[in-house]
């Protein structure tokens, strides 16, 4: 299993897979054709599907277009079998010659792979890959999940993760303050400020809850606009973990140190589905989004609140399970309806899988790792109209 690092991807919005990975992908090919004359990109599947509504074009050209003319070509009904998010780049000469060529996939979360290649395999730095093993480690060894993360990874980790903190409430801050209307044609307000406002007119509970869908609304809709933000696991989930964490910060005073411990907790609940089934809404729908942000989000709480390896373990699971199915479905291919407010309900549910959790002794039937077998299993028998094709679901009826 790699580095909590490939969780936490710092970048620009909307998509980790359509954005974030093709940007990428064009920045390698790039630094092989400097000398090339014209490119050709042709996008495959769910990719080519939602590629505009996310950008993907964008990203690819604001690379390559600079150094060379390039044509985008789309065919979203044409499925590599490797993975939903295919991208298959061309390098010509001036007699218009092929000079080279280059199939890869963004596979979630920013990442890539191909046949001979993968980021998730390139740097291993955990030994033990399932909750199972590591949550027996530390009730063996006495320590925390995220003592486990400081064991394996290197010691600039918490420099990095302090800058993912920071950029999560950044994302926060800027998204309370920004106001207008999300790009993309939908005509979607932002809602975040408003949400804040009204909830400072409660008390209690309602004022609560009300906060943190306005952190996570403003984090997604910064997303929604392009705005900078962190993978946690994805783009298009990104809101949940920093509203669940901001909110937790302003209400109960928790010190930097501690939200950054919590931090390395859910990266590594993310890293571990990540590495045993997918993250990725084009290959498993949006359980592996919005449902797996929701389980890191449980999980980080969880600690933050005290609980033990086996609680955080309940919490983690039961922000999973409850997500199980949950289908991939962008109106227009936008990350917006229903993405945004998926995230403000997320983060919710992880705070109550947290104090459901925490009230019990940790003992439950269904353990994290079934429940991301089972997710792998649910995600490979939907349909591909539900997994981010905006071909199903909301996507076309809207």
């Amino acid at each position: 299993m790699d580095s909590i690092r490939h969780i936490y991807r710092i970048g620009n919005g909307p998509s980790s897979s359509h954005t974030m990975g093709p940007k990428r992908a064009a920045e390698m090919f790039w630094e092989k054709n400097k000398e090339t004359a014209r490119f050709e990109v042709t996008l495959y599947g769910s990719l080519a599907a939602t590629g505009k509504g996310h950008l993907t074009d964008k990203a690819i050209l604001d690379v390559l277009s600079p150094f060379a003319p390039t044509q985008i070509l789309w065919e979203p009904k044409v499925f590599l079998p490797f993975h939903p998010n295919g991208m298959l780049f061309e390098a010509f000469d001036k007699e218009n010659k092929k000079i080279d060529s280059w199939t890869i996939f963004s596979i979630g979360g920013g990442a890539l792979a191909n046949d001979t290649y993968n980021e998730s395999m390139e740097s291993p730095v955990y030994e033990m890959t399932t909750i199972h093993e590591i949550q027996a480690w530390c009730e063996k060894t006495g320590h925390s999940y995220w003592e486990y993360v400081e064991q394996c990874e290197d010691t600039d980790i918490w420099d990095y993760l302090r800058e993912v903190w920071k950029t999560m409430e950044n994302a926060v801050q800027n998204g309370l303050e920004a106001e207008g209307v999300l790009p993309g044609g939908l005509g979607i307000r932002r809602k975040a400020s408003d949400y804040l406002i009204r909830a400072k007119g409660f008390s209690s509970s309602i004022k609560n809850r009300g906060m943190v869908y306005a952190y996570a609304l403003a984090v997604s809709e910064e997303n929604a606009s392009g705005g900078r933000i962190v993978t946690a696991p994805t783009c298009g989930s990104c809101g949940v973990l920093p509203a669940v964490l901001y909110h937790l910060r302003e209400t109960r005073d928790f010190r930097d140190s501690r939200i950054l411990r919590a931090i390395a907790t859910a990266g590594l609940f993310g890293n571990v589905v990540r590495t045993n089934a997918s993250i990725s809404g084009a290959q498993v729908g949006c359980q592996g989004e919005v449902g797996v942000a929701c389980a890191m989000a449980a999980a980080a709480s969880s600690q933050l609140f005290g609980g033990t390896a086996s609680q955080i373990e309940y919490a983690a699971e039961m922000g999973l399970e409850h997500h199980l199915g949950l289908t991939c479905d962008p109106v227009c291919g936008l990350v917006q309806i229903p993405c945004i407010e998926r995230n403000a309900f997320a983060a919710a549910r992880a705070l109550d899988a947290n104090t459901f959790a925490n009230f019990s002794d940790g003992r439950h039937r269904v353990s994290f790792d079934k429940v991301v077998e089972v997710m792998k299993q649910t995600g490979n028998d939907l349909p591909s109209l539900y997994k981010e094709t905006a071909e199903g679901g909301l996507a076309k009826y809207m």
